[in-house]
């Protein structure tokens, strides 16, 4: 290029008094590095709707066609490929799935014999098959979520088939024709059974319905539990009794009608509930006292909002001092790298230096932009040693690099975010923010329990200020912008220009050598253009002095707010117990008139997540009580129905305690199914009730008439969905509901089949003879 300088007619190259030079952004705004080596990442997003698994197999096949083609010395590898961790739980529900199944048949094959057992296995079949059909049509995917909702929903698609069967076999038994046991036990059944199963569903519904993002992110187990219950129904009154006549069979008897209930477990029970009903009030005492004792038991369960997750990578976050040059900190990374590789099962590091990583996965939450931050994700061969692991690794960095914040986490299964315990102080004065959030820091560091504790906005950071001579900027026509432009020239560099190559626009900078633009004491000697005296004046001219100040590097703002925030991570203890001591203590804190404090994280996510719930709970409860109301025309029936849920606290106590899991979001719906189950078995049992009494047999005989009729259909519901809630406990995600569900259940149906029957005396003053 041919320039001219002012006032001249002459033009020079610009090679002349320029070096003209190609290359990447000094300093660079992030950096990437894989097993120790300088990188360059690749980031690929499956299209909306599209298959994640048939895109990997896709890009695997085409990878390994261009890997011969990779140029000597350039290595390609996998930091985080998302198919093939959907693939590994996709078959590792899929085998749940098949167990699960089997344990459901084989319970039903040994309670309720071979014929009976397969027919209602067979039904089995039709729902889940019918219910992958419906999950197409509607776009359900195939995931973590949907497949645990169908494990959690298979126990539960059984119950109506069983009631039908049940119901079937004992008619025939008592020696009514199998066309008309069918149809008798179908009118009978089929409104109280549609009924429970929509009780049911709804349990489900607040989560379907919630908009906060824990919601959507779990959606799709209302949806799957919504279309295989319903189909259940349906295959229950259809399919079910056309089998049952085709295929069940009594055995014969000489013609005599048989006693279904003769055996010596009916007797037992039938003697046990008398005299519980004979004895109701101690019943109800035993039964309060039981309540309450759990209650104050629950006190004693930890809280969490959802767990970690198993996949075999964890990250190790590290911050350096605000204000660290990017190359420091690639420094200080690559002799980390040099470490972790070196320790027995890391497989791979990645390191990614001034920002967070490419969004991977859809709970990951990447870090903003920052020279001082540097993030390893280091695979592992076993996920099972990841614990040990990043106690050593954090142990390591705290003990040799005591200037450096680092903090190992594991990756979680839903949303979340870094920092699972965050006081924020929001207010006008960065100092006065940064005052309390100080004291705050010191509450949490005295507790001893965190790691990774730092106040977000950093340190402050060391800057240049210059103080402008406005008098003689005046004079020489030089503007405040002016002198900012020709000390970023001077350093950092101004773009002037844009040169195109093919499809690549690439900026061009013009800046000072590094000889000069890397000594500060050179912008002694920086020359600004004057107006007035048309000519380059030295920049000391216009500038009185060169302050040295320090400044916020970070400054968040909340609704315009200024906003500070102190983060910190649980070493071993769960968030929620470290959260119950220290949050007193910082709410002590005294804040000014204008300064409020806020609780985000792990905190503030459970609460708009519960809250999310709240919203849809009462509109859905009512619909649940207004559905009971409907099935029987009867305030006092639908308060025995529900005075049992309050039961299932029992056994959810126990099996928290005792399996040491803690109360989280997944406990939370699996207490809520549990009350929907809860409430179905009732609505069984008191329609049998209603049933014995309209046949024209007392109070007292009906109630326990009709528990012993119920005992079994009852208790092989609550046993399929115990036994199939099995394949779920090794399931990190799962375990707490499936906890939830499976102990609750256990202790919640044998005192279902208690409680019921005795509410149900009191409230009709049934006469025990």
């Amino acid at each position: 290029l041919l320039i001219s300088g002012e006032g001249s007619d002459r033009q020079i190259y610009l090679k002349d008094i320029a070096t003209v030079s190609r290359g990447y952004v000094d300093p660079p705004p992030q950096l990437l590095r894989f097993d120790g080596k300088p990188a360059v990442g690749l980031g690929i997003s499956t299209v909306s709707g599209g298959n994640v698994v048939t895109m990997g197999e896709a890009l695997e096949k085409r990878w390994k066609e261009l890997i011969a083609q990779t140029p000597l010395g350039l290595d390609v590898g996998l930091i985080a490929v998302q198919s093939q961790a959907v693939t590994t739980a996709i078959d590792g529900f899929v085998e749940s799935l098949y167990q699960a199944v089997a344990i459901v048949v084989v319970v039903l094959l040994f309670f309720m014999g071979l014929r009976s057992g397969l027919l209602i296995g067979f039904i089995l079949f039709v729902t889940i098959c019918g219910t992958f059909i419906l999950m197409d049509f509607y776009g359900i995917a195939l995931e973590r979520i949907s497949l645990g909702a169908l494990i959690i929903a298979l126990g539960m698609l059984v119950d109506n088939a069983i009631v039908v069967v049940d119901g079937m076999l004992v008619k025939m038994q008592q020696g009514v024709e199998r066309i008309r046991a069918a149809t008798e036990i179908v009118g009978q059944t089929a409104w109280p059974l549609f009924g429970a199963t929509v009780v049911a569903v709804v349990a489900f519904a607040a989560i379907g319905t919630s908009q906060d993002n824990t919601g959507e992110y779990c959606r799709s187990l209302f949806q799957v539990i919504f279309i295989a219950l319903m189909l259940s129904w349906v295959t229950a009154i259809t399919v079910t009794p056309l089998l049952g006549v085709m295929y069940l069979k009594v055995s014969a008897s000489g013609g005599e009608k048989q006693d279904p209930y003769g055996g010596r477990f009916y007797r037992i029970y039938r003697g046990f509930l008398s005299a519980c009903i004979r004895w109701r009030w101690g019943t109800v005492a035993v039964t309060v006292t039981l309540f309450a004792a759990s209650v104050w038991g629950f006190g004693y369960v930890e809280h969490s909002f959802f767990p970690n997750s198993t996949r075999p990578q964890f990250m190790v976050d590290y911050w350096m001092p605000q204000g660290t040059h990017i190359n420091d900190t690639a420094r200080e990374v690559a002799e980390l790298e040099e470490y972790m590789m070196q320790l027995e099962g890391v497989q791979h590091v990645a390191s990614v230096i001034g920002q967070g990583a490419l969004r991977f996965m859809l709970v990951y939450t990447p870090e903003k932009q920052n020279s001082a931050y540097a993030q390893f994700l280091v695979e592992v061969d076993d996920y099972t040693k990841i614990d040990a692991l990043g106690d050593e690794i954090q142990r390591y960095i705290e003990e040799r690099y005591p200037h450096s914040i680092p903090n190992v986490r594991k990756f979680q299964l839903g949303p979340g975010e870094p920092g699972k315990i965050q006081p924020r102080f929001n207010g006008p004065d960065p100092d006065v923010l940064r005052s309390l959030a100080n004291q705050a820091e010191k509450i949490i560091l005295e507790d001893g329990a965190s790691q990774g504790v730092r106040i977000y906005w950093g340190e402050r950071v060391k800057a240049i200020r210059p103080v402008l001579a406005e008098e003689q900027a005046n004079l020489q026509g030089i503007t405040t912008q002016e002198v900012a432009q020709e000390i970023k020239a001077g350093f950092e560099g101004v773009r002037v220009g844009v040169y195109r190559e093919q499809d690549e626009l690439l900026p061009t900078i013009v800046r000072a050598p590094d000889v000069e633009r890397l000594d500060i004491e050179s912008i002694n000697a920086l020359q600004i253009w004057s107006p007035a005296a048309q000519m380059f004046i030295p920049l000391r001219q216009v500038v009185s002095a060169f302050e040295t100040v320090f400044e916020d590097g970070i400054i968040e703002r909340l609704n315009r707010k200024r906003s500070i925030r102190v983060l910190a991570d649980p070493k071993t203890e769960q968030a929620s117990v470290i959260l119950a001591r220290i949050k007193p203590k910082i709410e002590a804190i005294e804040l000014p008139v204008g300064y409020e404090l806020e609780w985000w994280g792990e905190y503030r996510d459970s609460k708009n997540a519960q809250e999310g719930l709240k919203r849809g709970i009462p509109v859905f409860l009512l619909l649940m009580i207004l559905t009971v109301i409907m099935l029987y025309n009867s305030i006092r029936q639908t308060l025995v129905i529900w005075l049992v849920v309050p039961l299932a606290t029992i056994g959810v106590t126990v099996g928290l305690l005792v399996f040491k899991q803690p109360f989280g979001f997944m406990a939370l719906l699996g207490f809520m199914s549990l009350s929907g189950m809860l409430i179905k078995n009732a609505i069984v049992l008191v329609d049998q009730i209603n049933q014995e009494i309209k046949d024209g047999k007392e109070t007292f005989t009906a109630i326990v008439d009709s528990g012993v009729s119920r005992l079994r259909p009852v208790g092989m519901a609550a046993a399929t969905t115990v036994l199939g809630m099995a394949p779920l406990f090794p399931d990190a995600f799962f375990v707490s509901m499936a906890v939830t569900i499976a102990v609750g259940l256990t202790f919640a149906t044998g005192l279902t089949m208690i409680v019921v029957p005795v509410l149900y005396a009191i409230f009709y003053r049934a006469q025990a003879h």
